[in-house]
C-alpha cells in the first residue's frame, strides 16, 4: 500500500503564494515575510507531506506508539499549514476595520474596542512562547470567539464529527481492564453506520453552503 492508493495521505500539499508583494507591508520587512513564508509555513507543508507518506506505509504490524507519534505530527503540521495560510491571507490591507465584522464584534463584546483589547492581550499572553491568537466563528453558537491556541494542536472542535470513539479508560476498564484492543473490537461491532452516513450528508450540505 502506498500514498497513491490513499488520496487522503497523498503527501502532495503545495505552498500557496503570498497574496501580496512581500515588500509592501508596513513595519514588516520583506526579509521577515519571505523567511516566514518559505521556512516556517513552507516547512510545515513539507513536513506534512513527509508524515503523510509515512502514514501511508502503516500496516497492521506497525507499533501503536509509532502511529501515535505520526498522528501527533500530522495534526501539528496540518494545523500549522492551515493557520499560516489564514495568517498570510489576512495581511496586506490598510488596517481599518469596517463592515459587518465590526458590527458583530460590537454585538458580542460590547464594542469593537473591547474586542481589540482582548485580542491584543491574548496575543501578548503568548509572548516568549508558542501559539496563535484566533478570532473564530463558532459553528455551534454563531458567536465570534477569541481563542488562545498553543503549539498548533489546540483548537475548538467545531468540525462535524462523523464517528467518535472514546478512548478514556472509563470507556472500557470496567469490562476489559487494560485490554483496550478488545474494547475497540466491541465498539466496531456496535457502530450505527446509518447515523454515520446521516452525519456525512450533513457535512456535505454544510460544505456546499460554505462554498456557494
Amino acid at each position: 500500500m502506498n500514498a497513491m492508493d490513499m488520496p487522503a495521505l497523498a503527501g502532495q500539499h503545495v505552498l500557496k503564494p503570498l497574496p501580496f508583494a512581500a515588500n509592501r507591508l508596513r513595519d514588516l520587512s520583506e526579509r521577515l515575510i519571505v523567511s516566514h513564508h518559505e521556512n516556517n509555513y513552507g516547512g510545515a507543508v513539507r513536513n506534512l507531506n513527509k508524515v503523510e507518506a509515512q502514514l501511508a506505509q502503516i500496516t497492521k504490524d506497525t507499533p501503536p506508539f509509532v502511529v501515535g507519534g505520526l498522528r501527533q505530527h500530522e495534526l501539528m503540521y496540518r494545523n500549522s499549514a492551515t493557520l499560516h495560510e489564514a495568517y498570510f491571507g489576512n495581511l496586506g490591507g490598510d488596517g481599518q476595520a469596517s463592515g459587518g465584522i465590526v458590527e458583530q464584534l460590537a454585538a458580542g463584546y460590547g464594542s469593537y474596542g473591547n474586542w481589540e483589547t482582548q485580542f491584543r492581550l491574548t496575543g501578548a499572553s503568548l509572548s516568549g512562547g508558542s501559539g496563535w491568537a484566533i478570532l473564530a466563528f463558532e459553528l455551534l453558537s454563531g458567536y465570534l470567539r477569541t481563542f488562545w491556541s498553543g503549539h498548533h494542536t489546540q483548537v475548538l472542535a467545531t468540525s462535524l464529527p462523523l464517528l467518535v470513539m472514546d478512548m478514556y479508560e472509563h470507556s472500557y476498564q470496567m469490562d476489559y481492564g487494560a485490554a483496550a484492543a478488545k474494547y475497540i473490537d466491541a465498539f466496531f461491532v456496535n457502530i450505527q453506520w446509518d447515523e454515520v452516513n446521516r452525519r456525512l450528508e450533513q457535512a456535505h450540505q454544510l460544505h456546499r453552503q460554505l462554498c456557494a
